[in-house]
């Protein structure tokens, strides 16, 4: 009952930037959190940055001063703004959805950091 789209992956140098953005669409509940999550080769999934509608912000350690995220609860819409990217941020980038009564999960898109 919730689709989400995800856009913005890509390709880019160390030190460069991109922006992430996942669009959530259907039985939306007002109420909710969303967030970004990570996947290298090899690796667990991990998150990297959430938010609540309320605008409560969270990110893991290694992205803290990089990376920010935001939210725009007009449209349902969560954004990951990546700065000063590094190799070591490559991976597989999942948007997600959820309340106390769902879970959602985006495709994922692809980022790629060389050096």
């Amino acid at each position: 009952q919730v689709q989400l789209v995800e856009s913005g992956g890509g390709l880019v140098q160390a030190g460069g930037s991109l922006r992430l953005s996942c669009a959530a669409s259907g039985s939306i509940f007002s109420i909710n959190t969303m967030g970004w999550y990570r996947q290298a080769p090899g690796k667990q999934r991990n998150v990297v940055a959430a938010i609540t509608s309320g605008g409560s912000t969270n990110y893991v350690d290694s992205v803290k001063g990089r990376f920010t995220i935001s939210r725009d609860n007009a449209t349902n819409t969560v954004y990951l703004q990546m700065n000063s990217l590094k190799p070591e941020d490559t991976a597989v980038y999942y948007c997600r959805y959820y309340t106390s009564r769902d879970d959602y999960w985006g495709q994922g898109t692809q980022v790629t950091v060389s050096s």
